[in-house]
């Protein structure tokens, strides 16, 4: 079994799914400058009663709501991630009519033992980010973004997340050396 408390966050990527109907990707991009990160999954549970008595109960995955809070959202990263549009004179214009693509997200998180933890989120919608601001003071106070994404299941084989620790007894180097470079799929390493 793998040990160590996670303690740090680094390396978002997102790749953008370049075919919805076999659920594939294109190349995983980053998002530098990662602060932090919350994943919230929804679990949908019912309970069944009978013999006035708790008689079954099943449980099923709603929507996962992640949130991300960075140093700075490039114009590049939100264009890519709210299907806005990058101009001839390099301004981003947002319309009423973008339509956010499907991404999937990585990051890593380091633990207390100095190895690593790593994700990938199968598939995800993020909505125009809140932007707050506030007037320069005595002491500068950073203003950075967060954007929040609604994360689903794939239609296809209903994985939503894939994880695993780098420091696993069974985890090839492949895997880990590879995470950031193509979205992980579940295909056994040769």
């Amino acid at each position: 079994m793998a040990k160590g408390i996670r303690i740090g966050m680094d390396k978002i990527h997102y790749a953008i799914m370049t075919d919805e109907e076999q659920e594939t990707y294109g190349t995983p991009k980053p998002i530098p400058g990662a602060i932090t990160g919350t994943v919230s999954p929804t679990t949908n549970t019912e309970t069944l009663y009978a013999d006035d008595q708790t008689w079954e109960t099943a449980s099923s995955l709603g929507e996962i709501e992640i949130e991300l809070n960075v140093a700075d959202l490039t114009q590049e990263v939100l264009a890519d991630l709210l299907g806005a549009t990058v101009d001839a004179n390099g301004v981003m214009v947002q319309a009423a009519t973008d339509v956010a693509p499907y991404v999937a997200l990585g990051f890593r998180s380091q633990k207390s033992n100095g190895k690593y933890r790593y994700y990938w989120f199968y598939k995800g919608k993020f909505q125009p980010n809140e932007e707050e601001f506030q007037t320069k003071e005595d002491s500068p106070s950073f203003q950075t973004p967060t954007i929040t994404g609604t994360f689903i299941s794939r239609q296809t084989d209903k994985m939503w997340r894939a994880r695993v620790d780098e420091d696993g007894e069974t985890v090839p180097a492949q895997v880990i050396s590879n995470w950031f470079t193509a979205v992980y799929d579940g295909t056994p390493v040769p």
